[in-house]
Order: C-alpha cells, then sequence, then structure tokens
C-alpha cells in the first residue's frame, strides 16, 4: 500500500470516527424522549466509530504525504462517505425515511444546501433535527478549511488567487489545513455562539437558538420548524439571520487578516465590496418591485421582506421568512439570478462565487478590448493585479463546466418527468446549493418529497458536485484521473 493510499484511508477513517462520535449528541438528546431515535444514533455511532477505527489502523503508518490526486480523492471521499455514513440513523430513527429520502437528506445537510424531504418538522424527534443541524455546522467549517488550504494548492477553478503560502507543493497542503482549522475554527466558533445568543434574545428557546445558529453560520438553512425562520419573525429572528448569513459569506480570510492588524481588508476587499454591492442592488430592486406592484408580503414590510430572503438564496442558505414563489414574474426571476451568484471565496457560501464573476467580467471587457485594438496590450486584473492566463482559463473552465453540469442536471430531470419549473429551478438550486425551489412543489413553501426517487439521486449527485467545486467530482470520472 503506497503512502498517499494509507493518507487517504487514515484521513476518510479519522473523519468517520469523528462523526460517529458526533452522532452521540442527538442519542443522548433522545435517550429518555424517544427511546427509538436514541437508539439509531447509538447505534450508528458505534458502527461508525468502529469502521473509522479500522481504516484509521489500515492507515497508519510512519509519515503521511498526499500528492494531486490524493488530495482530491480525500476531498471528494470526505463529503461521499460521511454523506452516506450520516444517512443511517435518519433512516433507521424511526420516522419513516427510505434509503433515499435519508441520503437525500443527509447529503444536502453535509453539503449544506439545506432541501429537505421532511415536513412536521416541529413534530419530529428533537436528536433527529439537532443531527440535522450538525451535519450543515460540519459541513460549513470543512468546506471553508477545504476552500483556503487545498483547493487554492489545486487551483481548483481559479482558487490559485487565495493560495496562503508561496509553495507550489500539494504535499504541503495538510499540515497548512491544520494550522487554518484551528484559527478558522475558533473563528467560526465565536460566530456560531454569538449567533446563538442573538437567536435566543429574537425569542428562540436554547434548542431552536443553537440549531439555527449552526445552521445560519454554516449557510445551510435547515430549521426546526416548517416556517423556517419566518417562524421568528415577529420577534425579530429574520434580522438576526439577515446579519450573519452576511458575515458567514465574507471571506473567512479577512477575518484571519483582521486578528492579524489588517482590520481594513474587511472593507478593501474586491470581492467583499463587489459582494456587498450585489446584495444592495438585489435587496433595492426588490423592494421596489414589491411596492411597486403592491405585493402582500405579511406582517413584514416590503424591504426587509425583500432582504433576508434575497441574501438567504444569494448565500445559499435557503432559510424563507415569506413565500416569494407568489411574489410575481420578476421577483422570482431575480431570485433565479441570485441562486447563480453566491458568496465569497472561503466563505461557507456556495454556487460560482462572487469573485469568479469579476474575473470573467474582467476577462470578457479585456477580450473584447484586444479585438477592437490588437496592438493595445491589456491584461485581465483582479485586485490591482494582473491575472496570469492560466488562471483566468481555471475560472472560464469552472463556469462552463457548472453550467455545463446544470444543464445535463436539468434535462435530467425532465426526461424524469419533473415539469419545466421544478426541473430548472431543482437543478439549479440544488448545483449551487440553495435549498428551496420555484414552482409549487420545491419552492419556498414546498419540500422535496413527492419528487420521484431517481430525481433525488440525481440531484443529490448534482449537489456533491457543486458543493465540491464541480471539478474536484467530476475529475473522479476521467479516465486520466485513475491512470498512473
Amino acid at each position: 500500500m503506497s503512502i498517499y493510499t494509507r493518507t487517504v484511508i487514515f484521513i476518510l477513517g479519522v473523519l468517520l470516527a469523528a462523526l460517529g462520535g458526533a452522532m452521540l449528541v442527538p442519542a443522548i438528546i433522545d435517550l429518555h424522549v424517544d427511546a427509538e431515535s436514541a437508539h439509531a444514533f447509538f447505534g450508528s455511532a458505534v458502527l461508525c466509530g468502529f469502521t473509522g477505527g479500522i481504516m484509521t489502523l489500515m492507515g497508519r503508518g510512519d509519515g503521511f504525504d498526499l500528492d494531486a490526486r490524493g488530495a482530491i480523492l480525500v476531498t471528494s471521499g470526505s463529503w461521499i462517505v460521511l454523506g452516506l455514513a450520516a444517512a443511517i440513523p435518519l433512516h433507521l430513527a424511526g420516522i419513516g425515511m427510505s434509503w433515499t429520502d435519508a441520503i437525500f437528506e443527509s447529503v444536502s445537510g453535509i453539503t449544506t444546501t439545506g432541501a429537505t424531504v421532511l415536513t412536521g418538522l416541529q413534530d419530529l424527534p428533537a436528536g433527529v433535527l439537532i443531527w440535522r443541524a450538525i451535519l450543515q455546522w460540519i459541513g460549513g467549517i470543512g468546506i471553508i478549511v477545504t476552500a483556503m488550504a487545498i483547493w487554492p494548492v489545486l487551483g481548483i477553478g481559479g482558487m490559485q488567487l487565495f493560495r496562503l503560502e508561496s509553495s507550489d507543493k500539494v504535499d504541503k497542503a495538510l499540515p497548512r489545513a491544520g494550522e487554518i482549522a484551528g484559527a478558522v475554527g475558533l473563528i467560526y466558533l465565536v460566530l456560531s455562539f454569538a449567533c446563538f445568543i442573538a437567536y435566543g434574545f429574537a425569542g428562540m428557546n436554547a434548542f431552536d437558538a443553537a440549531a439555527h445558529a449552526m445552521t445560519t453560520v454554516a449557510t445551510g438553512g435547515f430549521s426546526t420548524h416548517d416556517n423556517s425562520i419566518g417562524a421568528w419573525a415577529h420577534e425579530g429572528a429574520d434580522l438576526v439571520a439577515l446579519v450573519f448569513m452576511l458575515l458567514s459569506a465574507l471571506p473567512f480570510l479577512v477575518f484571519l487578516r483582521a486578528l492579524q492588524g489588517r482590520p481594513d481588508r474587511i472593507l478593501t476587499d474586491p470581492q467583499v465590496r463587489a459582494f456587498l454591492a450585489v446584495v444592495l442592488i438585489a435587496c433595492a430592486g426588490l423592494t421596489l418591485l414589491l411596492l411597486v406592484n403592491d405585493v402582500d408580503t405579511g406582517e413584514l414590510p416590503a424591504w426587509r421582506a425583500a432582504a433576508v430572503n434575497a441574501v438567504s438564496v444569494m448565500t445559499g442558505t435557503g432559510y424563507g421568512s415569506a413565500d416569494f414563489a407568489g411574489w410575481g414574474t420578476m421577483p422570482v426571476m431575480v431570485f433565479f439570478i441570485l441562486m447563480f451568484a453566491g458568496g465569497c471565496a472561503g466563505s461557507s457560501t456556495c454556487s460560482i462565487k462572487v469573485f469568479r464573476h469579476q474575473i470573467a467580467a474582467s476577462a470578457m471587457l479585456t477580450y473584447l478590448h484586444r479585438y477592437a485594438r490588437p496592438r493595445a496590450v491589456r491584461s485581465v486584473h483582479y485586485d490591482g493585479k494582473p491575472v496570469p492566463e492560466a488562471t483566468v482559463r481555471s475560472v472560464l473552465g469552472f463556469v462552463f463546466l457548472f453550467f455545463g453540469a446544470f444543464a445535463v442536471s436539468a434535462v435530467l430531470l425532465s426526461l424524469i418527468g419533473l415539469d419545466p419549473v421544478t426541473a430548472l429551478s431543482g437543478a439549479a438550486t440544488t448545483i449551487a446549493n440553495v435549498g428551496p425551489g420555484l414552482g409549487d412543489i420545491i419552492g419556498p413553501a414546498g419540500t422535496f418529497q413527492p419528487l420521484p426517487d431517481a430525481a433525488k439521486w440525481v440531484m443529490s449527485f448534482t449537489m456533491l458536485v457543486g458543493r465540491l467545486e464541480v471539478l474536484t467530482m467530476l475529475a473522479l470520472f476521467t479516465p486520466a484521473f485513475w491512470r498512473g
């Protein structure tokens, strides 16, 4: 067994054992309330702990190392293995979930998508609800560490722009990931705790506040109530969600720089400025549309309903304080477009990300300028610095593959029998890891439960593709990846 194979097995084993340890939390919560659910989580914890322990022993050896292929295997393997393992207690908890539904729910959780097949959330065992929140919280911090330590070294989708070290060696990714995980973990915990306290002041009890704090900071969107964050909107919980969704959509790198004495980076970072500008424009535009068309937003003022739901969709959180599917054609189109915006690189958000839109726009203008003036020298710039052509190609390639995966997914869902609105929005919301789609079935007021099992499997795969930056998952299906 090569050192790279041992390293992959060891890391996956550690993660699986850690997931088993996390299962003890819902098991203890349900211990004296719901015996069937508690036994399901205890049994699953033992199974995952034992299997992870065996894998850890198999991968143990003198030293660890990882090449580029191993880094991709660890990244994709982690989300696949954890997504499958996390489904075991959901299937066994006695809430009537088939294996298809359990895997869909767990993959939606670990990828922080937030699409759900469950209804009557407030009546489910507390352990199941907190498990869904824990999955999203784990997925949120996991993706931040991966985006800051692994993808920049591999150059995934232009992420090399955010490399934190001068070395190009992949085998230094893991030690660097360990250093980053400590700093990011502390920031993540502080944000989560602050969000928990704020939700408490907004009328939530300790359980609901803890669950929503985890899913807000992870920009995941799983809730403990069918009405999502709107169930506590009358006490201001939606505004708490708005603030922490925005904070969690910022690159954690700027938080690290602030701790290192550069707080100015929070406002001078180009993608932060662009992200906030898009948020302001989207919120203002939606508010204007709601007022002009005299749309009923219930007890919430138009600006508040527009801001909370727009930021929720753009950051991929997926909370809903109102059923925006009934706001009219133009607002729905705005929400559909926002699904593809995303937050900042190095945050817990998903989709294309703002910096890629910036580079793609700069590349388009640069190429047009070159056609108009062939002798002129002009290059693509980002943050005041020229961007290497290889990075530009990487970004444009990512965007092409992202929309290609979206198109293939939409076609497959249509062939399965979904109507055009459900197929298109279902493909968009899963590839962008947003959560709710559009239409009567999977819109903000619906769930994914009525969909055929085949559609749920397609969407589960699409969620993984989107969460792992497209290239990471698709690379596994190329013959070249497995050669040599």
